[in-house]
């Protein structure tokens, strides 16, 4: 299995000798995850926010994690100033994309739909826009499935012609430093990813939560 964070420590330091510092747009999925990609990758990068999450279900909740992302964006001290795009939100993006999969299991077919739906049109954004590389915080959470979300990233890099930018964020303890950060800066954790279904399952009990794990967007 091919080591993300390795591949992406390789481009860091390849940029760090010849001067780069690449833009890249962020797919954001909440402000708790994105805490350590930002402070790490804000050293590298010119980065812009992108939240585009058409999953998260109820709108208030959607409009909770906006205000906590802008927050947090406000707030974090990095080196290079990060800027931040609110994507559309249309539900009924979300619900055509994953119907017929209502009833799988989280962690499963419907939320690989989900990661496509999303990074597809950030992939989309990224080309339009001129960014160098595109890449998403959801690999930082145990519960996501890192590879799957980097051969999704790498097929649209391919169909959109704009570089996906490897990541497995919760490697060098990154999803434990996103805790310290959330800690820190008072940041609201949801015990759900954000879709009905998830919340439905985390109501039921389907989905064990530790205390140190309650959030795992």
């Amino acid at each position: 299995m091919k080591n993300y964070q390795k591949e992406l420590d390789k481009l860091i330091e390849k940029n760090k000798k010849e001067g780069i510092t690449p833009s890249l747009l962020l797919h954001a999925c909440c402000a708790p995850c994105s805490s350590y990609c930002l402070e790490y990758l804000a050293e590298y990068f010119k980065i812009t926010v992108f939240y585009y999450n058409p999953n998260i279900y109820p709108e208030s909740e959607y409009a909770h994690r906006v205000a906590e992302e802008k927050r947090l964006i406000a707030s974090l001290p990095v080196k290079n100033k990060i800027d931040f795009i609110e994507g559309r939100f249309d539900p009924s993006e979300f619900y055509d994309a994953v119907k017929g999969l209502e009833t799988a299991k989280e962690g499963g077919e419907r939320c690989f739909t989900c990661y496509e739906l999303r990074l597809r049109e950030t992939a989309r954004l990224a080309k339009e826009r001129g960014f160098d590389y595109f890449t998403t915080t959801l690999t930082i959470s145990p519960l996501k499935n890192a590879a799957k979300l980097n051969e999704i990233g790498e097929a649209l890099a391919e169909e959109y012609g704009v570089l996906h930018l490897l990541s497995d964020f919760k490697k060098k303890e990154g999803y434990k430093r996103s805790i310290e950060l959330s800690r820190q800066y008072s940041l609201y954790r949801q015990n759900y990813c954000g879709c009905v279904f998830s919340r439905r399952e985390r109501e039921e009990g389907a989905v064990a939560f530790s205390a140190e794990q309650k959030e795992k967007c």
